[in-house]
């Protein structure tokens, strides 16, 4: 009698297996692509932002994000808070853990951090880089959509 194949058995446990998180958005993606602030302005109010963090949070504890890294210049001192619409747009030399953050947490951290960060970059290394000021965002996440 023939045994199962082993392909055949890994293929199905595969099949079984729960889908990972997508760390994309595709609506800040496109709206970056045409360069369109407004289009940027309602993906941010609608949709979630993938952002480099320092320490991510525990598994067990949904409500920690972790730490979100921030770039701080070293000639100025300025920092920099940056923003991703797919985290295969983050650079390698960037810590490794991402979030997948809401507009509720971007509003709550920039109003927190807003007298320190001095601006926001969206994919930074490309394809369709953007930069605004954290009020410029702050304002955006406050209109009523």
């Amino acid at each position: 009698m023939p045994s199962a194949s082993p392909k055949k058995s890994k293929k199905s446990a595969k099949s079984a297996a729960p889908a990972a998180t997508t760390f994309r958005s595709q609506a800040l993606a496109e709206a970056l692509e045409h360069q369109d602030m407004a289009a940027v302005a309602l993906a941010l109010r609608n949709g979630n932002t993938v952002v480099p963090l320092l320490k991510p949070g525990p598994r067990d504890n949904p409500l920690d994000g972790g730490e979100v890294w921030t770039y701080r210049s070293p000639e100025t001192g300025e920092v920099a808070l940056l923003l991703f619409s797919d985290a295969a747009n983050k650079p390698a030399n960037l810590p490794p853990a991402v979030g997948l953050q809401s507009p509720v947490w971007l509003r709550a951290f920039l109003g927190a951090n807003a007298e320190l960060i001095t601006t926001v970059f969206f994919d930074i290394a490309g394809p369709h880089p953007m930069q605004a000021t954290p009020a410029e965002i702050l304002r955006v996440l406050d209109v009523e959509a």
